[in-house]
């Protein structure tokens, strides 16, 4: 059964999917494809984007979504990933999980008979990932000639912003302190696509490097869901690392701010830059439902 549980899993659609999701915005796809499908969304984290967009886009399309915490699932109480994977297979058309550990969601697919989507793990967003390059595209025209660079912790955005970066044909830098690279196995896979496509990746801890020639500056919170334990020494170890107007300066001239959401002001972003004209982060934030519709009017739709 295919499954979206990294953007290793859509390397040959990248493309298809994202031209879908601009049609989908501008109303011109098939009306209510899923008509009468249904689609579980297991939350083992709280999310504001991952659960509206994606409970809007299957009413959007014609289907229905259903909430289940994971509080709400014999799961939370010690139940095996895989007799929930074969019930709720006999129950819905799709299941979207956002997960703690990227592991139990490979293990859901695994034991699923209908497609698994990942809404997030520790080590991959790739539904986000969409959603940033159709806002790119969007912004630009085209991916030709555009290099993004992500600044501060090498998270799970940024291994599938590394991911899908070099599949569209961008460059792509990471300006990120040591000891917070972005994941090894993620990054040789990255260099294989880049190699592949004849685009470049460069991981570094000097922001002038990376920030050279830069189209897209995209940077996301320093202390995680998870991390809290971390807050003081991740504070002050990417300090450095804060997207401002002097760091914004070192991009080309018409470069665009992104940031994934939630942000926190006067830390890994100022306000000014966050809440200034280069900033693109709602129609980022929106473009989730526009890219999780088309997502599943490719896995649900017969």
């Amino acid at each position: 059964m295919d499954s979206l549980l990294s953007v290793c899993d859509i390397k040959e659609e990248v493309s298809y999917i994202i031209d879908l999701a601009i049609k989908i915005k501008a109303g011109e796809a098939e009306d209510k494809p899923l008509k009468g499908k249904t689609l579980a969304m297991i939350f083992q984290k709280s999310s504001t984007r991952t659960r509206v967009s994606f409970d809007v886009g299957m009413y959007q399309l014609g289907g229905r979504g259903i909430f289940l915490s994971s509080n709400d699932l014999q799961m939370g109480r010690g139940e095996p990933i895989l007799d929930t994977a074969k019930v709720l297979s006999r129950f819905v058309d799709g299941i979207m999980i956002r997960a703690i550990e990227h592991r139990d969601v490979v293990e859901l697919a695994k034991y699923s008979e209908v497609p698994v989507i990942s809404g997030l793990t520790n080590l991959e967003h790739p539904c986000q990932a969409l959603a940033d390059m159709l806002t790119i595209k969007e912004h630009f025209g085209s991916f030709e000639n555009k290099k993004i660079c992500f600044v501060g912790d090498g998270n799970n955005v940024c291994n599938s912003l590394l991911l899908i970066a070099p599949l569209l044909g961008m460059d792509m830098s990471v300006a990120c302190p040591k000891g917070y690279e972005p994941d090894e196995d993620i990054l040789k896979i990255a260099n294989e696509y880049a190699n592949e496509n004849n685009t470049e990746i460069t991981i570094s801890d000097d922001i002038d490097v990376v920030l050279s020639n830069v189209d897209v500056v995209y940077t996301d919170v320093w202390v995680s869901m998870g991390d809290e334990a971390e807050k003081a020494q991740r504070e002050k170890d990417l300090a450095p690392y804060q997207v401002n107007q002097q760091l914004m300066d070192i991009a080309n001239e018409g470069a665009i701010f992104m940031h994934c959401l939630p942000a926190v002001r006067g830390q890994e972003v100022s306000a000014d830059v966050i809440d200034g004209s280069q900033s693109v982060i709602y129609d980022q934030a929106e473009n989730r439902l526009h890219a999780q519709k088309a997502v599943l009017y490719h896995y649900l739709k017969d």
